[in-house]
């Protein structure tokens, strides 16, 4: 099974703490397919919302088709995602709790079919941010003392 990332939201790990993934099927119509896989979708100000027992995957961008007639799709219209219903009664249950969300980290395929990694995820606060930064250059500064080391 190998997977084809067509559109990731590499914003997601800076904003928020990502707790646990899930992986949703999506309810697309056809040149909505066809934008996806030319790389036309946005997931920077995306987020998934659980109604009615339902999944839905909102205010994401997919460009219009650039081939696509009168019956091209509306380019953020809410799109349902395909969960199992024990996946949405965890995630009902987990959203409700204080400062818990679903964020779609990244569009990919898999067999033919396009999918959508949702992810829990905890909003960090501007202290968090600063703190994982300081982490990162610490550890890109310390494999490169270790690389120098080594060719030394």
């Amino acid at each position: 099974m190998e997977e084809k990332v067509l559109s990731s939201n590499r914003q997601a790990s800076h904003l928020y703490f990502l707790l646990e993934r899930f992986e949703a099927g999506m309810v697309l119509t056809g040149t909505e397919v066809k934008a996806i896989r030319g790389g036309k979708a946005n997931l920077k100000d995306a987020y998934a919302a659980i109604r009615n027992g339902e999944a839905w995957l909102l205010n994401a961008h997919i460009s219009p088709y650039e081939y696509g007639n009168r019956a091209n799709h509306d380019p953020v219209a809410k799109r349902k995602l395909l969960l199992h219903r024990q996946e949405i009664r965890k995630l009902t249950g987990k959203t409700t709790e204080k400062g818990l969300t679903l964020i779609p980290t990244k569009l990919y395929l898999k067999d033919g079919r396009v999918k959508c990694e949702i992810a829990l995820a905890k909003g960090k606060k501007l202290y968090d941010r600063r703190e994982t930064e300081r982490r990162k250059t610490a550890d890109r500064e310390a494999r490169q003392a270790m690389r120098q080391r080594r060719i030394v």
